[in-house]
């Protein structure tokens, strides 16, 4: 059985695939590699072009638009907890709870900290009921946005385990969770995207890493999660997680990109900095 039938894969992922194999040490010649292989080369000749030492990926299309969301470095709409201390680096805001429910302290941010309420950490706290109230419709609708694309290049990888791969830029679907267990690479350039749709949880294990390769950004790449994100201590992400419930950094992890919850953000001594836009 081909590998576009057995993995659920595009044809274009299933020869990023096979490229892997083969960097992996799978032998070339197996009567399943050398068929996918040739099936793979035939449709690409005849729809794709030609399949050369760059692997070539379906289009994603244009990076998710974020609106005003993409000004927050965090924003959540149920609180930010912390274990003192963190480092954030850009704006910070939650809405529409209380800012009571906001507990990070102005030292630790380098931007601006916007409330709903006069709650907020003093005396730093903006109380900007409308900016956030924008903010947080644009933070839905990019999570839509997001979870609305359609025609993935790939297709439930590795059964939802991608530690140890080197990712081509694409749209990537799981019906479950996704698990990062080593370290991961995305490999592309400036204009690149990524957009990972996960139905269930997503959970990074910790001491881990995402790295980024060729002139790939951080601002092109989006985690758009339905269950609860989690990064494990001492872990390093890169990119915007869209999540539909928590999203909770264990201690000493770092996250270059932003962290947009739809319930709340959790911290515990992290580095979080915004990308550029």
């Amino acid at each position: 059985m081909v590998l576009t039938k057995k993995l659920g894969l595009s044809v274009a992922g299933a020869a990023v695939l096979i490229m892997s194999l083969g960097a992996c040490g799978a032998d070339p010649a197996s009567q399943e590699v050398q068929g996918s292989t040739a099936l793979i080369s035939a449709l690409s000749h005849r729809h794709l072009g030609t399949v050369g030492a760059t692997p070539l990926v379906e289009p994603v299309g244009a990076a998710v638009r974020l609106g005003t969301a993409g000004n927050f470095a965090i924003l959540s709409k149920t609180g930010i907890t912390d274990v003192y201390a963190s480092a954030i680096t850009g704006d910070v805001g939650t809405s529409p709870i209380t800012g009571a429910a906001l507990l990070l302290t102005c030292g630790e941010v380098t931007g601006n900290i916007y409330v709903v309420d006069a709650a907020g950490p003093l005396p730093c706290a903006i109380n900007d009921a409308t900016t956030l109230t924008a903010s947080i419709g644009d933070m839905e609708i990019a999570y839509l946005d997001a979870e609305g694309r359609v025609s993935p290049g790939f297709v439930e990888l590795g059964a939802g385990e991608i530690g140890g791969l080197t990712l081509a830029p694409g749209l990537y679907k799981w019906g479950t969770g996704l698990l990062i267990s080593t370290d991961v690479t995305l490999a592309g350039g400036p204009n690149d995207v990524w957009i990972f749709q996960v139905a269930g949880t997503m959970n990074q294990a910790s001491a881990t890493r995402v790295t980024l390769t060729g002139g790939a950004q951080a601002k092109n790449i989006f985690w758009q999660v339905a269950g609860a994100v989690t990064i494990g201590t001492t872990a390093h992400l890169e990119g915007v997680v869209l999540a539909k419930t928590l999203i909770a950094v264990n201690t000493g992890a770092s996250v270059n990109g932003r962290l947009l919850a739809q319930t709340a953000v959790t911290l515990q001594q992290n580095a979080i900095t915004q990308p550029a836009r």
